[in-house]
């Protein structure tokens, strides 16, 4: 089986939802933020702060294209999609699936975006990432999946559903 790759806001459910989703599936689970500060030795936000975005960008990409996983779930960083190279990448070995939620949903279940690693510019709110991103999660998914309202749960027997063209 392809990996399953999920994408998407800061706080749209990707970790927990992967995790679900590995453990129903019986399957592997690598999450790309722990991969980052894992192979950087350093916090995401550390990343951000001391280094910059654009090296922040950088390392995720790179932590991406590294990946050497199969049949395997993979949460991403929110900030994923700016790297093209990264998310061909992804999309060659996986099947992307977009965490889809309302940006009053993020606003409510974000609440660290000063510490949390949240790669954006200094200043913009989480309306600009919102709004900025949104475009390069539709263009890159291949299943779209709300996880706005539902739990995990629901939002992992959601992606299976629509999973099931895929297995063919």
């Amino acid at each position: 089986m392809k990996n399953i790759v999920l994408i998407g806001m800061p706080a749209s459910g990707k970790s927990t939802v992967g995790v679900i989703l590995a453990k129903t599936l019986g399957i592997g689970f690598c999450d790309t933020d722990l991969v980052i500060q894992q192979r950087e030795k350093r916090l995401l936000q550390d990343i951000i702060d001391k280094d910059g975005l654009e090296r922040f960008l950088d390392a995720e990409c790179e932590a991406i294209v590294s990946l050497d996983c199969e049949n395997c779930v993979i949460a991403t960083g929110g900030s994923a999609v700016f790297r093209d190279s990264a998310m061909q990448k992804l999309k060659r070995d996986g099947i992307i699936v977009f965490l889809d939620v309302a940006l009053e949903t993020v606003k409510a279940r974000l609440n660290n975006i000063k510490t949390r690693g949240v790669a954006a510019e200094k200043g913009k709110t989480i309306d600009d990432i919102y709004y900025e991103r949104l475009p390069f999660y539709k263009k890159y998914a291949d299943i779209t999946v709300s996880s706005d309202t539902s739990s995990s749960e629901d939002a992992v027997a959601d992606i299976l559903l629509a999973l099931k063209p895929f297995k063919n």
